[in-house]
């Protein structure tokens, strides 16, 4: 008989005030692109080798319940920015990229005097917008200032185009994504070397976002060699078709990575994955080197994260776009004065807390009355917050109505707007193969949970007005017959390389 503890009700919520006031000093905040948490061997992954991250979080806190507010590109990466949930600011799909409006973390830091930089992806929608940033260098943002316009038409129940080409380019080799991130970290590194030489009268930032170990799943060969011959290369348990929740059963017929998988294809893909989250640690490497070697380490904390998590077929499922934990969970490093070293803390943490994290590192006073959402992760050192929950929210591609989900304890459930919902107990079923929604021994558990998604969001309303956005974007573009039309792109090409639909 399962039963509601205290915890899960809501009740002994740690005290607000933060116990921890760090120095301020600068920081640089790493994002990849896709990284799936699990996949860390300081996480107990048995086979893939991430030296660099794993001495990363030796050197301070590493937060093993953080998820991204929605796991796909742009909307996470506009609430990173924002410190507010998708709903909050109609950052709703891949086609509503973040234009500068309402204010970032950066804009604080600029008014207050701090230098803020950024190398690498953002998708935002143009560099000439006022987005937070003193320095814009080698970014990349959506196609044409407009992102994904085919992602707006939801109600489509006809497979997106670049699936077929995804299976049958994975494998070793060179990428524009391979070669764009060198050159990340090649420009990063000489900014850091600039700012040792010339330092800053106050604390700065350096935001640098990498394209690994996002799809195309290619990975340069001396990394894809390391996983070529080892047995254990595996992705997730796949649900018989049979089992899948009408919800996800739409996703996939929309996103169908899946079905172009064969056994040697589908091998070579999570291969490829594996050697492209190496060839990613490598590059933080060289940044972390740069750091001790330019004499910032330290004066400079380190925040590494991803702004979604992989499926890498699990449930049946590549990519993200959903609710399971390979999806919406990113991993989470914090390294640095005032932060514990070699700690694990599984408080739930989200992107919407780098807001005030960034802020109270640099030391930059926060305008902003205290988020009911957001919190800095200074205020977890040393100590776990078992009430908190992890929110998430999806209202983009391949998604039939709005999809939310609450995460505590050993307990989530996801939510479907007209449809039934899905319970998990992570501690029994971690990778979710048993829906308890409909067994009347859950029930209050489920209720518990769904009162509160409601203290955060209506959401039946905000999916309404995901659809009413959508709609109108859509006639801004030209309407629907015109996007069909133009067609797919795939992934997001980078700087200077030609946008190539079909």
């Amino acid at each position: 008989m399962y039963s509601v503890s205290s915890k899960l009700l809501g009740l002994n919520a740690l005290n607000n005030e933060s116990m921890h006031v760090p120095r301020p000093q600068n920081l640089v905040v790493i994002l990849s692109d896709q990284h799936n948490p699990n996949f860390l061997g300081t996480a107990g992954h048995p086979v893939v080798q991430t030296p660099n991250l794993d001495r990363l979080a030796g050197s301070g806190t590493r937060f093993t319940r953080a998820s991204t507010p929605c796991p796909i590109c742009v909307p996470a990466r506009a609430s990173l920015a924002t410190g507010r949930y998708v709903h909050e600011i109609g950052a709703w799909d891949n086609a509503h990229p973040y234009t500068g409006s309402p204010r970032a973390w950066g804009h604080v830091l600029l008014e207050q005097g701090h230098r803020v930089a950024a190398v690498g992806k953002l998708h935002y929608r143009s560099d000439d917008d006022d987005n937070g940033f003193l320095e814009k260098i080698h970014i990349m943002n959506v196609v044409d200032g407009v992102g994904d316009r085919l992602g707006l038409l939801r109600h489509l129940d006809h497979e997106r185009g670049g699936a077929k080409k995804l299976a049958l380019d994975a494998g070793p080799g060179e990428s524009t994504y391979t070669e764009f991130d060198r050159n990340v970290t090649s420009t990063a590194t000489e900014w850091l070397r600039t700012r040792a030489a010339e330092p800053d009268e106050k604390p700065w930032l350096l935001f640098v976002g990498f394209l690994m170990p996002h799809l195309p799943l290619i990975s340069p060969p001396e990394f894809y060699d390391i996983y070529t011959s080892n047995p254990d290369v595996r992705g997730g348990n796949t649900a018989p078709q049979e089992r899948l929740h009408p919800w996800i059963d739409h996703l996939t017929r929309v996103i169908p990575y899946g079905k172009y998988f064969d056994d040697e294809r589908r091998r070579k893909a999570l291969t490829a994955y594996h050697g492209m989250v190496s060839f990613l640690d490598h590059n933080i490497g060289l940044l972390m080197e740069t750091l001790d070697d330019a004499g910032l380490s330290g004066t400079t904390r380190v925040i590494y994260t991803s702004d979604h998590g992989e499926m890498l077929g699990a449930h049946g499922i590549w990519g993200k776009c959903c609710m399971y934990e390979e999806s919406v969970s990113v991993p989470m490093i914090m390294s640095g004065q005032d932060v514990a070293r070699g700690a694990t803390n599984a408080t739930e943490v989200s992107l919407i807390d780098l807001y005030p994290t960034i802020l109270e590192s640099l030391g930059a006073e926060n305008p902003v009355p205290a988020s009911r959402y957001g919190r800095s992760l200074f205020d977890f050192l040393g100590r776990t917050d078992e009430n908190r929950v992890g929110f998430s929210e999806y209202h983009a591609v391949g998604a039939m109505s709005g999809s939310y989900m609450i995460r505590r304890g050993r307990w989530k459930l996801v939510y479907y707007v007209n449809l039934q919902p899905q319970l998990f107990d992570l501690v029994s079923d971690p990778e979710e193969m048993h829906d308890l929604s409909a067994e009347p021994a859950t029930a209050q558990i489920r209720a518990a949970l769904e009162k509160e998604l409601l203290a955060i969001v209506d959401p039946k309303a905000v999916s309404d007005q995901a659809f009413s956005d959508q709609r109108s974007r859509i006639a801004e573009l030209g309407g629907e017959p015109a996007i069909i039309t133009k067609g797919d792109f795939g992934h997001t090409p980078t700087p200077g390389e030609p946008v190539t639909y079909s």
